[in-house]
């Protein structure tokens, strides 16, 4: 990440909204590839599954295949230049349609949101495993080269992380398991099922445990968004109306870390072709607490917040860190981009988002009005 002469971080394309721009840009993967194989992203339309996307197109893939549940006009990042696809892949069907003539798949789709959704919606974060399984089958019997699942910190053991001073997560904690319920159960049977195909089947799977994603092109409202887009939406509300004021759910002690897009996309990419048959962490080993993630919003944002504390609201363990031991022995990476960085990206396009609405919404009043 270079920063601009105003201290900023400098994306440049990556922030733009213009598809073309963004795929002219330099990708963030610079591995070698063959860029004649067919490639499909299962959970196209997501924040992560956009991004990835992106790159891919960036790379010079000629076959990129999107898919998602939603249609291409909701989803986060839509390319022309990408096979994009509309289907269920819950459906056993849909999910052999989509890995057709396949060579690799990367599975981020799932039913799934912020602590606010998963604590709430524990049978459809499980029904996600429908997604997982059928895809696998598909995956086996198209000979797909190689399939990489996108798995969760949820998966840890709880009992692990009932302090905000946590000792970080190695990938071993996972068991004795005692996963999240629901959202955190799910990823935990979808990385045995990848196992199994591997074992059983020689389907090359690779598994990696995603801590906490954010920055731009996501959900920042509607009950799905995690807790950096959420309070950086409440900053910029804050900011706009005047009001002064943020809540924030939990006594702002929890603890976690927070890995900017740019990060998973190149991480994503690293472990999918790799030689790391079982699961690994991606994720920034930065801690901070709640409190100190408003800090760091409230100065990308620019505003001075007086706090509000709601103990009703779901808030999740009280710690959670990446133990990225295993990553730097097996790739010499982790993540680097720093949260204050990745934090002024996201608020920058979270505003310019929240202000276009604002001045959409006002111009249809207006013509109401009149």
């Amino acid at each position: 990440m270079t920063i601009s002469t105003n201290g900023r971080p400098d994306h440049g394309p990556y922030l733009s909204s213009d598809p073309d721009e963004r795929i002219t840009a330099d990708p963030i993967f610079e591995g070698e590839v063959d860029t004649d194989q067919t490639v499909v992203v299962c959970g196209a339309g997501g924040f992560i599954g956009g991004h990835l996307v992106a790159d891919l197109l960036r790379q010079g893939f000629s076959a990129v295949r999107a898919v998602d549940i939603k249609p291409p006009n909701q989803w986060f990042q839509k390319f022309d230049q990408a096979n994009n696809r509309s289907l269920d892949l819950r459906e056993k069907d849909n999910c052999y349609r989509a890995l057709e003539n396949a060579d690799q798949v990367y599975n981020l789709a799932a039913d799934m949101g912020g602590m606010g959704f998963i604590e709430n919606n524990k049978a459809l974060c499980m029904l996600s495993v429908t997604i997982n399984t059928h895809l696998l089958m598909a995956a086996r019997d198209n000979d797909v080269n190689r399939y990489f699942y996108s798995s969760s910190a949820c998966v840890y053991n709880q009992e692990k992380q009932d302090t905000p001073d946590v000792e970080p997560l190695s990938e071993e904690d996972a068991y004795p398991a005692l996963a999240e319920d629901g959202y955190g159960w799910e990823k935990l049977f979808s990385e045995r099922m990848c196992r199994h195909f591997r074992e059983d089947f020689d389907l090359t799977t690779r598994v990696a445990r995603y801590h906490n994603v954010y920055g731009p092109f996501g959900t920042y409202d509607g009950g799905r968004e995690k807790a950096p887009a959420a309070l950086t939406r409440k900053a910029i509300e804050a900011k706009l109306s005047g009001s002064g004021n943020i809540v924030i759910w939990g006594d702002g002690t929890q603890t976690r870390s927070f890995m900017y897009i740019d990060d998973c996309v190149k991480g994503t990419q690293k472990i999918m072709h790799s030689d790391i048959t079982e699961p690994i962490n991606l994720g920034s080993d930065e801690l901070v607490t709640i409190n100190g993630l408003v800090d760091v919003i409230e100065e990308a944002v620019g505003v001075d917040l007086e706090r509000e504390y709601d103990l009703t609201k779901p808030q999740g363990v009280d710690g959670r860190n990446s133990d990225n031991t295993k990553i730097l022995d097996e790739l010499g990476w982790e993540p680097p981009t720093a949260l204050r960085d990745g934090m002024q990206v996201t608020a920058d396009w979270v505003e310019q988002e929240m202000k276009r609405h604002r001045e959409t919404k006002s111009k249809s009043r207006f013509a109401l009005a009149h």
